[in-house]
């Protein structure tokens, strides 16, 4: 695989990747089609396998987590040429699902080239990982720059404050405050 084919598959597997349960996750129907195989397919392995998959690999989607997944991969796939449509259900026989669709985390799909055991399937999950550890390295970058700015907030914060000392300082030496003298001399 070249370095431009490998790009465009990262992008859309980027792209692919959603936050459900405070869990990065990748939807069988795109993994399916990443790997070229029917998402009935991958789920009829999981099923013979199901003790590699446990609830921190792989979950089903309640309905209304799916309402909102569509509702959220329909907007992206009207932004985007390069993702497919398979993964927006249409309402026609044969092509709608039957069943709550399951999710991957990392570990998931890890397992999954495992049970999938073809060469497409692991050349497919090396740029998922490649993806999810760019993924870490920028939420750690995002992290130590946020640190940063809040380093540099408290800062702003001291300075004005020494700012405004030096202002008053310089006023009270611009324009002394006048108090009543004695007058000198006899009375």
């Amino acid at each position: 695989m070249n370095n431009n084919s490998e790009l465009i598959i990262q992008t859309r597997i980027s792209k692919s990747i959603y936050l459900i349960r405070n869990q990065k996750v990748l939807l069988d129907s795109e993994l399916a089609e990443l790997y070229g195989v029917e998402t009935k397919r991958i789920n009829e392995q999981v099923k013979r396998n199901i003790e590699r998959f446990p609830e921190d690999f792989m979950f089903q989607l309640t309905s209304d987590e799916w309402e909102t997944l569509k509702v959220q991969i329909s907007s992206t796939n009207e932004n985007d040429s390069l993702r497919s449509q398979s993964a927006t259900l249409k309402n026609v026989r044969g092509k709608s699902r039957k069943y709550l669709p399951y999710v991957f985390t990392e570990q998931g799909v890890a397992m999954l080239s495992s049970v999938l055991n073809s060469p497409t399937a692991v050349q497919v999950n090396i740029s998922i990982m490649r993806v999810f550890v760019k993924i870490r390295q920028w939420a750690t970058n995002y992290d130590d720059l946020m640190r940063k700015i809040d380093e540099l907030s408290q800062n702003q914060i001291e300075h004005n404050e020494h700012i405004g000392n030096i202002y008053q300082i310089i006023e009270e030496l611009v324009k002394p405050a006048i108090t009543q003298r004695k007058p000198i001399g006899f009375k």
